[in-house]
C-alpha cells in the first residue's frame, strides 16, 4: 500500500512558488532531502527547513564594507538595484545565465534544481583573454522583509586573464530564504580569487552552490566566511580538467546560538599533475551545529595529483555539535593525497599561560580563538580583502567568544 507522506509547510511553500513561476513541481515528488539521502545525512533539509516565503522583487540594498574597494553590482531580494562593471569586463544583468558546467557532477542537486526553476535575476560576466581586472567585482545580495530570492551568477575568464570576485550576502532579522547558484569557468592560464562572505540575520535560510570548471594551468583560490543565518548549506563543486592546475580553498565557519551551517565540497581531479589544498576552521558556541563534508575524487588518468584537506574545529560549548566527513576516492596509483579532522576545546595550558601574565580569562580565550581562525586568511595577495575578512571575524568574536 502506498502511503502519501504529508507535505511540510516548507514543501508546500516551494510547490506554490514553483507553480507561480510556471515550473515543474515534480522537483519535489520525493520531498526535500532527509538524512536518508547521503549528501544530506547531516543536514536533514526536510526537518530543518521550516518555511518558504513568497518571492519579492523589491527590497533594501546593503552597503559593502569600505575596506573592500571594488566595483559593486547590488541586488535587493530579486531586484537589481544598481552598480557598474569595471573597465575591461563585459557584463549584463540576468541575460541568459549559463548552465552548470557539464563536467561538474552533483549528487542530490535540490539546490540547483530549485534555482533553475525559480531564478529571477543575476549577472553574466565575461572577461576577455589576457585581461587583468585589478579591482574586485563585488556581487552584493541583501534579502529582507521575510521574502525568498533566487539569483544566478555566471562568470567566465578567457585564457591568461585574472580577477577577484566577491559574493557578499546579507539579510535582516526576518525569516528570509536565499538561493544562489554561481557558475565559474576558467580557460587556460586564467587566475581567480573567489570570495564568499555571508552575514545573514538569525532567521535566514541560505541554500547556495558554486560550480567550477578549470582548464589547463589555471589557478583558483576560494575564500569562505560564514558568520550568520539560521540554516546555511554552501556547496562547492569543482572539476579540474586541465593539467597543471592549482586549487586553494580556505574557509572559516563562525556558528553561534541555534545556527546550523553546512559546507559541502567535491573536487574531481580529471587531469594529471594538479594540486589542491583545502582548509576549514570552525568555531561553535551555544547550541550551534556545524557540518563539513569534503570529497576528493582522483580519476585514473590524474596521476601525480597532490591533494590535501583539513577540517579543524573549536567547540566552546558542551551543547554544540560538529560533524566532519572527509572522503578520498582514488583510482590513480601515483598520487599524494591525505585528509584530517580535529575537534577540541581551547587548550588549558595555553589559557593558563596567558592568565599567568595578568590577562583575564575572557580576553585570553578571545585571543586564542582569534589566533585559531585568523591565520586562515593570512598572506592574501589583496591586503584590504584580508583586513575586511579578519575585521568581520573580530566583530563576531567580540559578541560570541
Amino acid at each position: 500500500m502506498n502511503v502519501q507522506i504529508k507535505k511540510t509547510d516548507a514543501e508546500e511553500g516551494i510547490i506554490s512558488a514553483l507553480k507561480s513561476a510556471g515550473a515543474n513541481t515534480a522537483i519535489l515528488d520525493k520531498g526535500l532531502p532527509t538524512r536518508r539521502v547521503e549528501p544530506f545525512h547531516y543536514t536533514d533539509l526536510r526537518n530543518l527547513l521550516k518555511s518558504f516565503p513568497a518571492a519579492s522583487n523589491s527590497g533594501e540594498a546593503t552597503t559593502v564594507d569600505a575596506l573592500i574597494d571594488g566595483a559593486t553590482i547590488s541586488f535587493a531580494n530579486n531586484a537589481h538595484t544598481g552598480g557598474a562593471f569595471p573597465a575591461g569586463v563585459t557584463g549584463s544583468v540576468l541575460g541568459a545565465p549559463t548552465p552548470v558546467p557539464a563536467d561538474v557532477v552533483i549528487d542530490a542537486n535540490i539546490i540547483g534544481d530549485l534555482n533553475e526553476a525559480l531564478v529571477a535575476n543575476g549577472v553574466v560576466i565575461d572577461i576577455a583573454p589576457n585581461k587583468h581586472i585589478d579591482e574586485p567585482i563585488i556581487l552584493a545580495h541583501n534579502v529582507s522583509g521575510g521574502a525568498s530570492s533566487a539569483l544566478r551568477f555566471a562568470v567566465s575568464l578567457g585564457a591568461g586573464s585574472s580577477a577577484t570576485i566577491v559574493e557578499h550576502h546579507t539579510s535582516d532579522g526576518a525569516s528570509n530564504h536565499q538561493n544562489t547558484v554561481s557558475n565559474l569557468s576558467l580557460a587556460k592560464d586564467a587566475k581567480v580569487t573567489w570570495v564568499i562572505m555571508q552575514e545573514h540575520g538569525a532567521e535566514t535560510t541560505r541554500l547556495a552552490q558554486l560550480n567550477i570548471h578549470l582548464a589547463q594551468n589555471t589557478d583558483l583560490t576560494i575564500l569562505v566566511l560564514n558568520s550568520g543565518g539560521k540554516l546555511v548549506r554552501q556547496e562547492i563543486h569543482m572539476a579540474v580538467q586541465g593539467e597543471g592546475s592549482n586549487v586553494t580553498i580556505k574557509g572559516v565557519n563562525l556558528i553561534a546560538d541555534n545556527m546550523h551551517i553546512d559546507v559541502t565540497t567535491t573536487l574531481a581531479h580529471n587531469a594529471p599533475n594538479t594540486n589542491a589544498d583545502e582548509l576549514f576552521r570552525n568555531v561553535l558556541t551555544g547550541n550551534a551545529k556545524g557540518v563539513f563534508q569534503g570529497q576528493i575524487r582522483v580519476s585514473q588518468i590524474a596521476q601525480k595529483t597532490d591533494a590535501k584537506m583539513a577540517c579543524n574545529t573549536l567547540l566552546l560549548s558542551d551543547a554544540a555539535d560538529f560533524s566532519a566527513k572527509p572522503e578520498l576516492e582514488i583510482f590513480a596509483d601515483d598520487v599524494l593525497c591525505g585528509h584530517g579532522a580535529t575537534v577540541t576545546d581551547i587548550d588549558k595550558n595555553h589559557l593558563f599561560y596567558l592568565r599567568a601574565r595578568g590577562i583575564s580569562e575572557k580576553v585570553a580565550r578571545g585571543l586564542l580563538v582569534k589566533a585559531f581562525v585568523e591565520e586562515v586568511f593570512e598572506d592574501l595577495d589583496n591586503e584590504k580583502l584580508g583586513e575586511s575578512l579578519n575585521a568581520r571575524i573580530e566583530n563576531w568574536l567580540d559578541i560570541n567568544a
